[in-house]
């Protein structure tokens, strides 16, 4: 049985890093061809499953499960806190929206400086770090589920998705609403962090409506980043009248 609680923040987040990697690669492969990109990309995905299967081999070590919870609560706090923070100042009109078009152009001008080596490199380069994020995700969820390969199965298809869509159409996926999708996911892993950071450190019985409250707490972000965003947006065209 599926835990959609993981499977779908996990997907989300994951679509949102694959579209940005996606783009980059789309670029390299404009200047070195696509079997050397997608070679590139293959190297870095290669990377990123060793770390999860030693990630989680270190994981059946016997670590204490409220060391281990407090741990991940924490970085994805941190992640989470991040995420939701551009995605509020975004909404705001504070910072520009992330533009696939723009990112696609400063790489084939990154490219025209260098050669081939560096161009395999630059796609190395971005699927492993926009892939970092979404490791740090299935880790960190995966690690806490009762369906540890549930997290791994929402990265793999978000993967999936973004290259089908990437190959039909061979442009950036400049239509994915991905402010909405940071500002959702953003939502869901400081609503985890909250929880399981509180957990770890006073017991279950410090949520009284259990796993409930990650609902809760999941509303009282998303409102309460809403108003604030809102609120910060107006306050800014309000100076900006003369």
């Amino acid at each position: 049985m599926t835990d959609w609680t993981i499977f779908v923040p996990t997907f989300l987040a994951a679509t949102v890093e694959w579209v940005e990697a996606f783009t980059i690669v789309l670029a390299v492969s404009l200047s070195i061809g696509w079997l050397r990109a997608s070679g590139a990309a293959a190297a870095a995905l290669g990377v990123l499953a060793v770390m999860t299967i030693a990630t989680g081999g270190v994981l059946q070590l016997g670590v204490s499960m409220a060391a281990l919870e407090f741990v991940i609560g924490v970085l994805l706090l941190l992640f989470g806190v991040r995420w939701l923070a551009k995605a509020m100042a975004r909404h705001a009109g504070f910072k520009a929206f992330h533009d696939e078009d723009k990112e696609f152009a400063e790489t084939r001008e990154a490219l025209e400086k260098g050669d081939r080596a560096a161009a395999w490199v630059i796609a190395f380069k971005g699927v492993l770090l926009e892939g970092l994020e979404v490791w740090l995700i299935v880790v960190a969820l995966g690690a806490r589920s009762a369906h540890p390969f549930v997290a791994t199965e929402a990265a793999l298809a978000a993967l999936l998705l973004v290259v089908l869509l990437g190959a039909a159409i061979r442009a950036p996926l400049r239509h994915v609403p991905e402010n909405a999708i940071k500002f959702l996911v953003g939502t869901m892993i400081v609503s985890f962090g909250t929880y399981w950071t509180l957990e770890a450190l006073g017991g279950e019985g410090v949520w009284p409506f259990g796993d409930w409250t990650l609902l809760i707490l999941f509303s009282f972000y998303l409102i309460g980043g809403l108003a604030v965003a809102t609120a910060m947006g107006a306050g800014r065209r309000k100076e900006a009248v003369p």
